[in-house]
């Protein structure tokens, strides 16, 4: 079957041009997971770039595993999505659409935590809660929101899903700095102790509803502030 021409690359930046088009020539499914594409030759004709271009192009997107390069044979998709660049652009989120996702992310992991935890978790989410505290004007911020980190943490060891406590590790360290901005700024308010003790009472409860309701209301107030302040 025909497909439509590749573009020609622009020449202000060759190499990531070269790979914004390979990669949308898999995400918009010309190029299916598994389909060879075309060699090293032809798509530097077609790009109108040379060679070492499309080679290291194709280097960048072998190392995110969205291709795959086999000696002697060719170069294949591995994967419809590039791992890469979607957490590129889950770092260039708005802020607003972040906090949202973090909700969802803190509901599932102390629904989890709530189901699996175990005696030694809850104790040492106790102890986590208890160095956490509340924060209050003239707080080394900094510090407070470490103690926070590490509460959360805890909530996610206790949930004991290996997945996801991977993404919300990648997560919660890219939210970091501007979460940090966000509250130094006074965009948004802090959560405060009572609001994260109801997490640590369902969970140690194991009623996952009431676990998942409580993470989601530590930052309903943040998201429905910064809507209010945008317009949304």
């Amino acid at each position: 079957m025909d497909t439509p021409p590749l573009p020609t690359a622009r020449r202000r930046s060759l190499v990531c041009e070269t790979i914004e088009i390979l990669r949308g020539r898999v995400e918009n499914g010309t190029w299916r997971v598994g389909d060879r594409i075309p060699p090293e030759a032809a798509l530097a004709e077609a790009l109108g770039v040379g060679r070492n271009t499309v080679r290291e192009a194709v280097r960048v997107l072998s190392r995110s595993e969205m291709l795959e390069v086999r000696q002697g044979d060719g170069t294949y998709v591995r994967r419809a999505v590039d791992p890469a660049e979607t957490m590129e652009r889950l770092n260039r989120a708005d802020l607003l659409d972040s906090i949202a996702l973090h909700q969802l992310l803190e509901a599932e992991i102390a629904r989890c935590a709530a189901e699996r935890r175990s005696e030694a978790d809850l104790a040492a989410l106790r102890e986590a809660l208890a160095a956490r505290g509340d924060y209050r004007p003239g707080d080394d911020r900094t510090a407070f929101h470490a103690r926070d980190r590490a509460f959360h943490r805890c909530v996610a060891a206790a949930a004991h899903n290996d997945a996801l406590d991977a993404l919300y590790r990648y997560f919660a360290s890219s939210m970091e700095v501007r979460l940090h901005e966000s509250f130094s700024e006074g965009e948004l308010a802090e959560p405060t102790l009572a609001e994260h003790a109801a997490i640590v009472d369902a969970i140690a409860a194991g009623n996952g509803e009431a676990a998942a309701a409580a993470a989601r209301a530590v930052l309903a107030a943040q998201l429905e502030r910064l809507r209010r302040s945008r317009g949304a």
